[in-house]
C-alpha cells in the first residue's frame, strides 16, 4: 500500500494520540474536582483529536478513497477545529470571568461557531480554519493574561505559551515553511502544534472555575 503523504499521516496521527490522552487526564481532573472549565477543555481535546484523525485519513489515503469520501473528511476535520475553540473558548471563560458577567459573555464563543458554521459550509480553504482558530487564542490570551496579572492565576504561563506556540505553527503552516521535501508545512506545523498542544494541556490542569 502506497501512501499519498506518510510524513503528514504520520504527524497527525501522532496528534490523535497525545489529544486523546490529554482529553482523557483533563476529563479525570475536571470530573474529580467538579471544574466545568477543565471539562470543557478535554472536550476541545476530544475535538482536537478526532481532527487530526480525520485529517491524517485524508493526506494519507487521498489515492486511495473517492472524492465524496475526501470530502466529507475534511468537512468533519474543518467542522471538529471550529467546535475545539468553541469547547476551549467556553472553558477559559468559566475560568476567567464571573458568573454575573458570563451569563452574557458566553454568547460570543456560541456566536463565533455559528457563523464559522455557516461560512464553512460553502468554503473549504484551511486558512479559515487558521482565522477563526486565531481569534480563539487571541480571547484566550487576553483573558489568561488579565488573570495572570490580577489574580496570579497558575495556569496563565502555560495557557499563554500555549497559544504563542500555536501562532509560531499557524505561521509555519500558512506561509508553507518547510524543512525538506519529505518534510513539508503542514509536517512542521504538525510537530510545533505538538509543543504548543502540551502547554494547553499543563496550563488547563490548572484552571479553576469562578
Amino acid at each position: 500500500m502506497s501512501f499519498s503523504e506518510p510524513t503528514t499521516m504520520a504527524t497527525d496521527y501522532v496528534l490523535v494520540v497525545l489529544c486523546g490522552f490529554f482529553a482523557w487526564r483533563l476529563w479525570k481532573v475536571g470530573k474529580g474536582t467538579a471544574q466545568v472549565s477543565v471539562c470543557s477543555w478535554a472536550a476541545g481535546f476530544v475535538c482536537f483529536g478526532l481532527a487530526s484523525l480525520a485529517g491524517g485519513t485524508v493526506h494519507g489515503f487521498s489515492t486511495l478513497l473517492s472524492e465524496t469520501a475526501l470530502q466529507s473528511l475534511w468537512k468533519v476535520t474543518i467542522y471538529v477545529v471550529g467546535l475545539a475553540s468553541f469547547f476551549l473558548l467556553t472553558g477559559t471563560f468559566s475560568a476567567c470571568i464571573m458568573p454575573s458577567v458570563r451569563r452574557f459573555a458566553m454568547l460570543i464563543p456560541y456566536v463565533q461557531l455559528i457563523v464559522y458554521a455557516l461560512w464553512m459550509a460553502t468554503h473549504d480553504d484551511f486558512r479559515y480554519v487558521i482565522y477563526d482558530y486565531a481569534l480563539t487564542n487571541l480571547c484566550i490570551l487576553a483573558l489568561q493574561c488579565h488573570a495572570g496579572i490580577s489574580r496570579r492565576a497558575v495556569s496563565a504561563p502555560w495557557l499563554i505559551g500555549g497559544v504563542l506556540v500555536s501562532f509560531l505553527a499557524a505561521g509555519v503552516q500558512f506561509n508553507e515553511i518547510a524543512l525538506h521535501q519529505h518534510f513539508n508545512h503542514n509536517d512542521l506545523y504538525h510537530v510545533i502544534q505538538m509543543g504548543g498542544m502540551y502547554l494547553f494541556y499543563r496550563g488547563a490542569l490548572l484552571l479553576k472555575d469562578r
